[in-house]
């Protein structure tokens, strides 16, 4: 009765390997490949934009301010 348990267990965990396969190592890939994307592009962007986008949060922020200041006038 135990083996017979036993099998349909090894069954499933077959079944499983087969749907998966190398589903361990191509996620690992794609997360470098990921990680590339984000060290090559989306860093390299912020490095030479980054003091524009400052610059114009900074501008919305002080007007923001100035609109705070003239509700409180009222």
């Amino acid at each position: 009765m135990a083996q017979e348990g036993e099998g349909r267990f090894e069954n499933m965990g077959r079944k499983v390997d087969e749907h998966l396969g190398d589903f361990p190592d191509r996620f690992e890939a794609e997360v470098r490949r990921v990680i590339a994307y984000l060290n090559d592009r989306v860093v390299l962007e912020v490095r030479e934009n980054g003091s524009k986008a400052l610059r114009v949060a900074a501008d919305q922020l002080n007007k923001l301010a100035e609109h705070l200041e003239s509700r409180r006038g009222r």
